[in-house]
């Protein structure tokens, strides 16, 4: 049988502004996905990072990865749904993964270090 294929898209974190989160800093949110990532693969997921801008080219890349194969599930980071200053981005992005993956599962983490959680809740491996 085939892994189960899971595409996290987040903000680059070295983009963003970490002043409202006390204790976050873009190196521990690049550790924390990298080992939510580690984990799903060891759990027997196919698992890949999309990490975009704050919007100069975030659809493009996002189109790329989501054009590059078929996956079953797409996580949407935190980061991407909050401030609320990016809820235009957040959207947009939501469109075009209903566009390009409608089959695809879409679900949400509340921080870097609960996605395995959410891609649990929607695919098993």
């Amino acid at each position: 049988m085939a892994k189960r294929t899971v595409l996290a898209i987040g903000i680059e974190p070295s983009l963003v502004d970490f002043s409202a989160f006390p204790g976050l800093t873009a190196e521990l949110v690049t550790s924390y996905i990298g080992a939510q990532l580690e984990q799903l693969r060891a759990m027997g997921y196919e698992a890949d990072s999309c990490l975009i801008d704050l919007g100069d080219t975030a659809e493009a890349v996002a189109a790329a990865a989501l054009g590059a194969k078929h996956y079953d599930c797409v996580v949407i980071g935190a980061g991407l749904r909050e401030p609320r200053e990016r809820l235009h981005l957040f959207e947009r992005i939501i469109n075009l993964v209903h566009l390009a993956a409608p089959q695809t599962r879409i679900c949400f983490n509340t921080t870097p270090a609960d996605t395995v959680e959410a891609v649990q809740r929607w695919v098993a491996p």
